[in-house]
């Protein structure tokens, strides 16, 4: 069956129309310019800084010192150079260098060379603030310096002079205006509700900032009941967002305490459906399993988190919301992606691994998908994201979803989102006298091929067999025939496991 470029064209345009009206659709929906002319203007002081929960090491305080800076995979040696005047090796470099996190690991080394080192920094950045990049000027990276300054202030604020306060003072409140506009054009998913935390967060910390508070709370919550699904996912699918999400809503949360505020039912709420998912991706060994966006588990910052877990029960099974399957019997553990593509405007990291899974066996991974790999992102997310990427069947060589492809097209829609991908899939789920039967399908392939991709997992009962089956089902209903060399199955194995054979 031909795919239809009439409804692919009407998808595109779709996409477009939102993003080029999100600014009016905003002022309208959701009232965004009232919205604005209540917020107050200036602050002339801090009242209270949020806690930091990501973890920081005191040894990259040296190599900060000494003019070495190592972000996203990528190190740029300034040699008596400002870093803000160093040509950025990645836009990802590039947004953590302009993002400000890194003040907590000087804040580590907490010394009065390294409060020097720091307010020197800050000092060069706001020299610079009349010519900002695009990527400086981006709301979540505007997101994360607000926080970042607001957390960090005890720390560069010792022993600073009033002269450097009412800059730093200045600058804060200059970004905290910058946010507020650009909020009413931020795209949807993880990057509108950063700028509702950041925001949250100046509201709360900033002294003459209490007529915001109220219906900044309100946005934040309409943001949170829309982002987080009802089983504690969030709408993009990625789980690594969750560990970023919850980073940010904890400290928030005892910031409202600090102000004897009461914190939002919708922050609590999702707080605590969120930290039960975290151990819901979790495999024996601690690491995440590889959908939709997700790389290299984080696994100081996940136990961080995981402090805050008053349950300590045992994971969900079945995420259906977030469109994903866990198994477990004896020490074998199957985590199975069995959700449709997420909405399009989130689905920038989207995966088209639908179907596919993990397995693994007490601290041992053993098949597994490539997930996204932590440096070199851009030349490698097209391949992270394909189909042939997951352990599951891969149709005519072809990806079951279909990505923006076009160079142009990606640059201005900041991403690469998915235009077509699997919108039917069933699940049924089993359990049995001899173990746990899961059999699900998806039509991924149905617009294009005509056909349908089945898949069965049986997890015995002690956990020691894992059989599985694959069908492709043509249109009526039968197995599809004729097709034997159109297909192929892979499953990838972790770098630490070893075939031989037989």
């Amino acid at each position: 069956m031909a795919r239809n470029p009439v409804a692919d064209q009407t998808k595109m345009s779709t996409l477009l129309l939102g993003r080029l009206s999100r600014k009016t659709a905003a002022g309208l929906g959701r009232n965004v310019s009232g919205f604005l002319h209540r917020l107050p203007g200036r602050t002339d002081r801090l009242v209270i800084a949020p806690q930091e929960l990501r973890t920081a090491d005191a040894t990259q305080a040296a190599e900060i010192y000494a003019g070495r800076f190592v972000f996203a995979g990528k190190i740029v040696a300034c040699a008596g150079r400002s870093p803000f005047d160093a040509a950025p090796p990645s836009p990802e470099w590039e947004a953590a260098l302009l993002g400000f996190s890194w003040l907590r690991h000087l804040r580590a080394a907490d010394s009065a060379i390294t409060r020097a080192n720091a307010r020197a920094l800050i000092s060069e950045w706001m020299a610079r603030q009349s010519r900002l990049s695009a990527v400086a000027k981006r709301p979540d990276v505007v997101a994360r310096r607000i926080i970042s300054f607001l957390s960090q202030a005890p720390f560069v604020l010792s022993d600073a002079d009033g002269k450097f306060y009412r800059r730093y003072l200045r600058m804060l409140t200059n970004d905290v205006r910058l946010l507020r506009y650009a909020m009413i054009d931020v795209p949807d998913g993880l990057p509108r509700l950063q700028v509702m935390i950041a925001l949250c967060y100046a509201s709360l910390c900033m002294a003459n900032q209490e007529r915001a508070i109220r219906p900044l709370v309100r946005r934040l919550s309409d943001e949170i009941t829309h982002q987080i699904l009802p089983d504690g996912g969030h709408i993009s699918r990625n789980p690594g967002a969750l560990i970023d999400l919850l980073l940010d809503f904890l400290p928030l949360r005892q910031t409202f305490a600090a102000r004897n505020i009461a914190p939002p039912p919708a922050l609590m709420n999702a707080i605590d459906r969120m930290i039960p998912m975290l151990r819901f991706f979790r495999h024996g060994d601690g690491s995440f399993g590889l959908f939709n966006g997700m790389g290299a588990t984080p696994s100081d910052l996940v136990a961080t988190v995981l402090v805050y877990d008053d349950t300590y029960g045992a994971p969900l099974e079945n995420a259906p919301y977030s469109g994903y399957q866990r198994m477990e019997a004896g020490n074998t553990m199957l985590l199975v992606d069995t959700g449709a593509a997420p909405p399009i405007h989130v689905s920038n990291d989207a995966h088209a691994g639908c179907l596919s899974f993990e397995f693994s066996s007490g601290t041992s991974r053993i098949i597994v998908n490539s997930g996204m790999p932590s440096s070199s992102r851009d030349n490698w997310r097209h391949h992270a994201r394909a189909t042939a990427a997951h352990s599951t069947l891969t149709f005519n060589e072809t990806s079951s979803c279909k990505f923006v492809e076009i160079g142009a097209m990606r640059r201005f829609l900041q991403g690469a989102p998915i235009t077509h991908g699997p919108q039917e899939v069933s699940v049924e789920r089993t359990q049995r006298e001899d173990g746990t039967l899961l059999v699900a399908s998806h039509d991924g392939y149905a617009e294009q091929f005509g056909v349908l991709h089945r898949r069965a997992l049986l997890l015995s009962s002690d956990g020691g067999k894992l059989d599985g089956e694959d069908m492709l089902i043509a249109p009526g209903g039968g197995l599809a025939r004729g097709m034997a060399d159109d297909y192929e199955l892979r499953f990838h194995l972790h770098p630490l496991v070893k075939v031989n054979r037989l």
